[in-house]
């Protein structure tokens, strides 16, 4: 049980660590503009308020002529 911990952990600080590196290279405007869009995002009460910008993107648009 402890190793399955451990592997979480793991994971989770991965994704953690990913993040700190990304917004090290960030200028203050672009952390500013993340926060407000973060900011948005949890305010938003829709169900794909969190989803990605590229996996809505890639979708091809629904046909609604018969």
């Amino acid at each position: 049980m402890a190793r399955l911990r451990q592997r979480l952990r793991a994971w989770w600080n991965k994704d953690a660590l990913e993040t700190a590196e990304e917004e090290t290279r960030m200028t203050q405007a672009e952390r500013d503009v993340a926060e407000e869009d973060y900011e948005a995002r949890k305010d938003d009460p829709s169900p794909n308020a969190w989803e990605s910008p590229t996996t809505s993107d890639s979708e091809p648009p629904s046909d609604s002529a018969p």
